[in-house]
């Protein structure tokens, strides 16, 4: 009688402590907002720089300056924008620019396009080692448009169209 005394106020004592124990915390977990809002911006500055070294390349050959053509320089930075969104490199949708530009008059249109070179001359030299890219450079064309604009982290990304 005795064990099961001690056995019935042993359940007892578990049941009663089991329904006094403290609820488990609930634990508050607050989230912020790390999205930052990012303005790509056309650095105009560096994009006359490159132009200048590429005609002064340009030059060199007996080859004619390249004019500024606001078509074609509006096509470069909306794709370079498009790079730094994507975080690569790329010429997808080139059919679509040199769609457009030959609709606006252009018989041809080539593109280059760059990442990373932190100087004018840096992204030149780059484009002049690529014998496809260098052919654009030292070819017929008579406009270009370029576009520069660096990611959050200040990495450049590169577009230059060419027309004729």
């Amino acid at each position: 009688m005795k064990l099961i005394n001690r056995s019935l106020c042993l359940i007892g004592m578990i049941c009663l402590l089991a329904s006094c124990s403290a609820d488990p915390e609930t634990e508050v977990l607050e989230t912020v907002n790390l999205e930052s809002h990012f303005e790509l911006a056309q650095d105009q500055q560096f994009a006359n720089e490159v132009l200048d070294v590429i005609n002064e390349h340009r030059s060199q050959l007996g080859l004619s300056d390249l004019q500024l053509h606001v078509a074609s320089e509006d096509k470069a930075i909306e794709h370079t924008a498009y790079m730094v969104e994507q975080n690569k490199m790329s010429h997808d949708n080139f059919f679509h620019r040199s769609d457009y530009l030959k609709s606006k008059g252009a018989d041809k249109v080539s593109e280059n396009v760059a990442y990373g070179q932190r100087t004018p001359e840096a992204v030149v030299a780059a484009w002049l080692k690529s014998p496809s890219h260098k052919e654009a450079i030292e070819s017929d064309f008579t406009h270009t448009g370029i576009g520069v604009i660096s990611n959050k982290n200040g990495i450049n990304y590169y577009t230059q169209i060419f027309i004729k």
